[in-house]
């Protein structure tokens, strides 16, 4: 037997090169790389709306407060600490180590400007001076304090002698006879320095040198030396707030006699004899808080920390580290707080009304987008799931691919809110910001896992369900609005309760897509008993839902009109708020003012001849309406006798026109009417005010003008409300011109003048200007009695340089002229009212483009379905121009029911919560609470958000429709 020969050894195989499967997530971004573009654009902007929104609100609301609190006045917005001066040991240091104490207990939520801190000492006791040589009117001599202030030097400026020293001197106790005390007094030299006003020292008769003695005490009382003048270039600075007397002398009334008080300024060195002057002084520590620093998001965490300085646990700390048991903090910051804590509260439903609807019409576009991507790609995720993928694995891959897309966009948004809007706190838009990046994420996988789940049996009960929940959740937050209003008093708003026109128009839009299809429906039918084709067509696809598989309509059909007609009801429900309060701003002033322009003379004075007539024929004046008044006249025979009242005599045809238009005490003027057959001692009828109601008495009575004489009325009708005299408990009593003109002396001369209509305030003071007489100067008249709708002449006057503020008049106007459109404006110029206002029309915008966008989405998903059937159509005839017919009346029915039924939401929503609302933070002066519908701003709303649908439909069907149908004509249908 042979062996066989070995065999001979086969080389080793080369190995062979392992190919690497593509990723994933390249592969899809690549393949769709239009779609992965508008993915990430739709997350940039949702983002960025997401977290500007917050910063915004922040912005608008620290600015509001900030306003708020400046305009309080620099005496309310700080801390004033005083304590009793030490017996023994006071100097500038101590006083130093006090303020040093008192800062560092600051800085946490609130900080202080230590560049106007005011510190010092002062006397708590004016003496009288004794010197013969002063001004002494009505044989009253002037009284005086003193007071160190240690900033004082750098306010003033020195213009004659020398500042106090700040060196100790000691104190001597010989007798002499200059000193005017007793036997066994004490006399104390040197005298005590200080420096004088020169504006002070010149009304007092003092100078450099002089040596002012006061009236001696028990242990004797020193007398001062005026040895320096000083002049304050700056009276208006809030360094002098509560120190009046130090930059000129004040002037005292006793009874009907006057007299003279001037303080005084002394040096450090006689800090320690200071309080023998008066025998009591007082330290006081004046910290004004920085306004630009506090946050209206930590202003109940400031409320405390102010609450616990002025009486609390910092208060009793600074005491003990102080030493000195009586110090005491007061503040008006806590009320100050209190009321923009309120004013907020009720600018709240505004505020947020806007970016509620915002936010809800945005997550219907990021669902409607992930519901179109999973119905674009739901052939690829069967066919993955088909071929062994499990639907976890499904979802993972989609969530990476969208961790790619989205992310990095929301980060860039994210990033450029915070850099657009500048504001401290950065939490609320990050979180905002996280809550629409995960919703951008999820929505597309969240919906793919759905589509991939094994169907099961319909439940018909799930979707009456739900609708029936949103139904009741809605009901219960127009009731709860209805019964405690949007924004509770203290209380924050309710997330709910501002919610609830969103809840409203979610249940519009739950009925509407139950009832649009039938209607659409019962149209097509309608027209295809017509001739035409493309009217039925397109309304059986609109009526059937686009994109639909098999019988079945598709589901995300229904969501853009859902956006829609989310956008309108919040546009349309904000809108007529702002309507509402621009009605009511402009109601108030017209009342404040007495009509759309006014001119007024002061006291009893009359207006210049012509001059009303001259007003009455200005461009724009509609009605004019001169009149006379008079505020002392007495009304004799009411139950008290005789009782002081307003008498107006005006003609009635003109004033019933004026109280119309201000709806204010309406009549009809033949009431003022009197007979050609009357006597001339017949009694002339008059229009009483409720407040002369109420004075009791009937039949005839006897007026008693201020400028002398009588007159017999009768009571014609009592009005409730009447132009010239506003307010509500105010006696007037109005007759008619022509008789009552012939009985009253001088009133056939009008003192006050009121004009209807677009009036211009410059040409109408340029009017009264040209109507003085040449010596005319700025009056000095007395003060006014006229009511509030008159303007005051001791209103302040603005400082040199600057322009009037609106509503108010400039000093040299001998007869002040007020519009309602100034009056409006400074309504209008509160920072909150603004800040909510932007913030609103800022949120509407967003709304619409964000329903703009579901449409299109909707649109272009269909649009090669669309495009096959437009083509195998014009294979049959179909022209160009009937195929854009076709695509609007496929698409348009849905765009014009929502905007129906938005407008029809947002007047239910009116009329449901609008009696609930207050508006007169929004307005700027007290109004009665409630919110008026008018159907201008809903139907602009709604007209506006459907014509924009349209013509974005109408641009879509005539641009990419047609590449499409030639596409589909050239290469038939692949699919």
């Amino acid at each position: 037997m042979t062996t066989p020969p070995p065999s001979t050894p086969r080389p080793p195989a080369a190995p062979r090169a392992r190919t690497r499967p593509a990723p994933w997530v390249r592969t899809r971004l690549r393949a769709a790389p239009l779609g992965t573009l508008l993915a990430a654009s739709l997350a940039f902007v949702a983002v960025l709306f997401a977290a500007a929104l917050p910063r915004a609100q922040d912005r608008g609301a620290d600015q509001a407060l900030r306003s708020f609190l400046t305009d309080s006045g620099s005496t309310r917005t700080g801390l004033q600490a005083t304590a009793p001066a030490p017996g023994a040991g006071q100097s500038a240091e101590a006083l130093d180590r006090t303020l040093k104490s008192l800062l560092a207990q600051t800085g946490n939520t609130f900080h202080v400007d230590t560049d106007r801190v005011v510190h010092g000492t002062r006397t708590t006791k004016r003496q009288p001076l004794l010197n013969p040589e002063l001004s002494r009117p009505h044989r009253l001599p002037p009284m005086m304090s003193l007071l160190y202030v240690q900033q004082a030097q750098d306010h003033v400026k020195l213009v004659e002698g020398r500042w106090p020293g700040d060196t100790p001197r000691t104190a001597g106790s010989a007798g002499s006879a200059g000193s005017a005390g007793s036997a066994g007094s004490a006399a104390y030299e040197p005298p005590l320095q200080v420096a004088l006003s020169q504006e002070a020292a010149r009304t007092i008769g003092a100078r450099v040198g002089s040596v002012l003695k006061s009236a001696p005490l028990v242990d004797g009382t020193p007398s001062v030396e005026v040895v320096g003048l000083y002049s304050v270039p700056d009276e208006t600075e809030d360094f002098w707030v509560d120190l009046d007397c130090l930059p000129r002398a004040c002037k005292t009334f006793v009874g009907e006699s006057y007299l003279w008080e001037a303080d005084a300024l002394i040096g450090a060195g006689d800090l320690e004899r200071m309080d023998l002057w008066g025998h009591d002084a007082a330290d006081f520590w004046r910290l004004p808080v920085d306004v630009g620093r506090l946050r209206a998001d930590r202003l109940d965490a400031t409320k405390k920390e102010i609450a616990s300085y002025v009486a609390g646990p910092t208060a009793a700390r600074l005491a003990f580290e102080t030493r000195r048991e009586g110090l005491r903090t007061t503040s008006w910051l806590p009320e100050l707080f209190e009321q923009a804590h309120d004013r907020r509260q009720a600018a709240a439903p505004l505020a947020l009304i806007g970016p509620a609807g915002v936010g809800g019409v945005a997550f219907v576009v990021l669902c409607l987008a992930g519901a179109l991507a999973a119905d674009r790609r739901d052939a690829e995720l069967r066919l993955l799931l088909a071929r062994g993928g499990s639907r976890s694995a499904i979802v993972g891959r989609l969530l990476r691919e969208g961790a790619v897309t989205v992310l990095p966009a929301a980060a860039a948004a994210t990033a450029l809110a915070v850099l657009l809007l500048p504001t401290p706190r950065l939490a609320p838009a990050v979180a905002s910001a996280a809550v629409v990046a995960l919703l951008a994420l999820l929505a597309f996988p969240v919906r793919a896992a759905v589509l991939l789940t094994p169907p099961r049996p319909a439940g018909r009960w799930r979707r009456p369900v739900a609708e029936l929940l949103v139904l009741a959740a809605t009901a219960a937050a127009v009731l709860e609005v209805r019964r405690r209003g949007v924004a509770p008093a203290g209380s924050d708003p309710n997330p709910l309760l501002v919610a609830s026109p969103l809840l409203l128009a979610l249940c519009g839009a739950l009925l509407l897509a139950r009832v649009q299809p039938v209607v659409t429906g019962w149209f097509a039918r309608a027209a295809g008993r017509r001739s035409g084709l493309v009217g039925f067509l397109g309304l059986a696809r609109a009526a059937r839902g686009s994109g639909a598989r098999g019988a079945g309509r598709s589901g995300p059909s229904v969501l853009p009109m859902v956006a829609v007609l989310l956008a309108i009801t919040t546009g349309g429900f904000g809108a007529t708020v702002l309507q509402s309060v621009e009605s009511n701003r402009l109601g108030v002033a017209r009342l404040t003012v007495g009509g759309d322009a006014s001119i007024s003379a002061f006291g009893k004075a009359n207006l210049p001849d012509g001059l009303a007539k001259a007003a009455g024929e200005l461009p724009g004046v509609r009605t004019s309406v001169p009149l006379w008044i008079d505020h002392d006249s007495a009304l004799v025979g009411t139950v008290q006798r005789s009782s002081q009242v307003n008498l107006i005599v005006v003609d009635p045809a003109a004033y019933a026109e004026l109280s119309r238009v201000l709806d204010c005490g309406r009549f009809d003027p033949a009431l003022l009417a009197t007979g050609a057959g009357e006597s001339a001692d017949a009694p002339v009828p008059a229009l009483f005010s409720s407040g002369v109601a109420r004075l009791g008495g009937s039949g005839t009575f006897t007026i008693q003008p201020g400028n002398g004489g009588e007159v017999r009325v009768r009571g014609a009708a009592v009005i409730d409300c009447t132009p010239a005299v506003p307010a509500a408990d105010a006696a007037t009593v109005v007759l008619p011109a022509g008789r009552a003109t012939a009985l009253i002396g001088g009133s056939d001369r009008p003192n006050r003048w009121f004009g209807l209509g677009p009036v211009d305030g410059d040409r109408l003071r340029a009017l009264v200007r040209s109507a003085l007489p040449a010596e005319a100067a700025t009056p000095s008249a007395p003060a006014s009695s006229a009511p509030q709708a008159s303007p005051s002449p001791t209103a302040p006057a603005p400082a040199a340089g600057q322009d009037p503020a609106p509503g108010t008049q400039p000093d040299d106007e001998v007869y002040p002229v007020r519009t309602s459109a100034d009056t409006v404006a400074a309504l209008g110029a509160d920072p909150l009212q603004r800040s909510a206002e932007r913030l609103f029309w800022a949120s509407v915008a967003g709304a619409a483009g964000f329903a703009l966008l579901a449409v299109l989405l909707t649109l272009m998903r269909t649009v090669p379905e669309r495009a096959a059937l437009l083509a195998r159509l014009r294979t049959m005839g179909l022209r160009r121009r009937q195929g854009v017919a076709l695509i609007l009346a496929e698409t348009l029915p849905q765009t014009l029911a929502a905007a129906l039924g938005g407008a029809l939401v947002a007047a239910a929503a009116v009329a449901l919560l609008g009696p609930a609302m207050d508006l007169s933070t929004l307005v700027g002066a007290s109004v009665p609470t409630g919110v008026r519908l008018t159907a201008a701003p809903v139907l602009t709303q709604a007209l506006g958000l459907a014509a924009l649908v349209a013509a974005a439909v109408l641009v879509e069907a005539a641009t990419s429709g047609r590449r499409q149908i030639t596409t589909e004509l050239r290469a038939g249908d692949q699919r």
